[in-house]
């Protein structure tokens, strides 16, 4: 045996046993599978990925790096690998196993692969499959029972743990060797009805039941027909394989392609809705006329009668797979935007994705006077609508259905970025103080992270009502809600001591550093802060200092 292969081999050799070993120094494994009946082992997946010098051993592959290129010019032959090196390391893989299989730490299978750099290129081979028989069927035998006590016949919410096993316990063939579509969709169905009550956890038991959809699709579904390039970079890239036409029980299959691509649209973070759109294009292309029914109208999850409106004064249209509604104003009337609000605010309460954009077709050419907001349809709807009074109510109970953390209108980006809700709550905050509630609960809201056009809206408020004890609290709740880069020409108006007061009230029992950051916004750096305080006395003397140690406290 060749020097470079006795030494590739004491490598992997090295990188298995380190694998074994470091899982067995765990001491939770047992309470671990004891959280619930549906999990029978820990580790099922073993991947060793050989690179000259840098071997690793890990529970899943990535597949990020299969393009990767060897730091060394000594590579091994494809042939040395499967004839040599490969039996060695199955047979070493099965001896560190075997008196591991009935314990907590392997699940009812466990499967080993490999991948390794060779001189012909990535070389992937499955070392060893294995499946514990006994475990399998005390699985499949408790996974039966919880279907029938907890979903088919229980009305109690159950445990996002259960359900981040049972969603992909459905689609692992060897649980379940004849995939039942319609059935397994309607386990689905059912875990989100007895956790309607918790918006919440019905979230997470969505987000569970997506991922376990989506990685079936990619790791066995769609490889029957495309093949795949997984990059860290850019989404998955998939190329059609020359002659793989789906059969009819493929085509059976692909409705839980759309029902997962229908999901990942109506309840994933905007970011993640490429996904659902790309799944529905290549359902489409392998010919389901469901799919392009889908793209062309929408999922079918709205009926016509919520989807589409049309007569005299406008016409709207809504398509959830795009997450488009476009509205055309015929007469640009009171009645006409009425309508078009209803429209919009029934989708969103029903489902629809709230990370949306409207097309607009429209006379009217007016905008918010807010710094900072995109100049688009949605932007310009809005607009309209806030030209008449009597629409107020209207708009607030749209915007109270629309805003949603981590949610943003789809035809903003960048530092135009906004909360779906943000062109109503402005304008009626800037109109009316009865909405000021409304900006404080929208101001809760905001990811400030992705999103500034709040510090255009504040000053613009501050402009408008200016600051006042009614104002105070708003003007705070926006303040904490704005970027570090807003900065605000109001310390005048708290030489008064009544607001300066009504300011500290406000600022009581926030974190301290929320409290520095309303500061700044008003004094800037605390040195000034600090000055202000030193030619004061009596009771605006003592806020000051008060305020001024909240804000040392924070930058200590």
């Amino acid at each position: 045996m060749s020097t470079l292969v006795e030494q590739a081999t004491q490598e992997m050799t090295a990188a298995i046993h380190a694998w074994f070993d470091e899982r067995l120094r765990r001491t939770d494994l047992e309470q671990s599978v004891k959280r619930t009946s549906l999990q029978a082992g820990i580790f099922n997946d073993f991947m060793l990925d050989y690179k000259p010098g840098r071997t690793t051993a890990d529970d899943v592959d990535l597949g990020l790096d299969d393009e990767a290129r060897p730091r060394t010019p000594a590579r091994l032959d494809e042939a040395q690998v499967r004839e040599l090196i490969a039996p060695r390391l199955t047979a070493l893989v099965q001896a560190r196993l075997a008196p591991l299989v009935d314990t907590a730490m392997i699940d009812y299978r466990f499967t080993c692969r490999g991948k390794f750099q060779t001189a012909q290129g990535m070389l992937h081979l499955t070392l060893l499959e294995y499946v514990n028989e006994d475990k399998r069927q005390a699985l499949l035998a408790r996974i039966q029972a919880y279907i029938g006590d907890k979903l088919a016949h229980g009305q109690q919410p159950t445990k996002p743990l259960e359900t981040f096993f049972l969603a992909r316990h459905l689609l692992d063939p060897q649980l379940f060797p004849q995939l039942d579509v319609a059935w397994t969709i309607a386990q689905y169905a059912r875990i989100e009805a007895v956790n309607k009550t918790s918006p919440e956890a019905l979230a997470e038991h969505r987000h569970d039941i997506i991922r376990a959809i989506s990685q079936w699709a990619q790791d066995d579904f769609l490889p029957q027909f495309y093949d795949r390039a997984l990059s860290a970079y850019r989404a998955t890239q998939y190329t059609p394989k020359a002659g793989a036409l789906p059969a009819a029980q493929a085509l059976q299959a692909m409705d839980l392609l759309l029902h997962g691509a229908v999901m990942i649209l109506r309840h994933e973070p905007s970011y993640a809705k490429a996904k659902g759109v790309k799944f529905l294009q290549i359902a489409r292309d392998l010919g389901s006329e469901r799919a392009a029914r889908m793209l062309d109208e929408g999922s079918g999850t709205f009926g016509t009668e919520e989807s589409q409106l049309s007569n005299a004064l406008l016409a709207c249209r809504a398509n959830d797979v795009f997450a488009t509604v476009s509205i055309a104003i015929a007469r640009e009337e009171e009645d006409a935007y009425a309508q078009a609000l209803a429209f919009l605010t029934h989708l969103l309460r029903q489902g629809f994705p709230k990370s949306y954009q409207i097309t607009l077709t429209s006379k009217a050419r007016e905008y918010l006077p807010v710094t900072g907001l995109a100049r688009s349809g949605t932007h310009r709807f809005f607009a309209g609508a806030l030209a008449f009074p009597a629409l107020q109510g209207a708009l607030e109970a749209y915007a109270r259905a629309a805003i949603a953390r981590f949610e943003f209108y789809a035809d903003t980006e960048g530092e135009k970025n906004c909360m779906p809700g943000s062109y109503a709550v402005f304008g009626l905050g800037l109109l009316d103080a009865r909405y000021f509630p409304l900006v404080q609960d929208y101001m809760a809201q905001v990811d400030e992270g992705h999103q500034s056009v709040q510090d255009g809206f504040t000053a613009a408020f501050v402009a408008r009502h200016g600051v006042t004890l009614q104002t105070i609290p708003v003007l705070v709740a926006c303040l904490r809600a704005c970027t570090d880069r807003v900065k605000l020409k109001i310390a005048a108006d708290f030489e008064d001591v009544e607001r300066l007061e009504c300011l500290a009230r406000q600022l009581h029992g926030l974190e301290d550093y929320l409290v520095e950051h309303v500061l700044y916004a008003i004094w800037g750096k605390p040195e000034k802060l600090a000055a202000l305080a030193r030619k004061a006395d009596g009771r605006r003397r003592e806020l000051l200092l008060a305020l001024l140690a909240a804000a040392s406290q924070a930058a200590a």
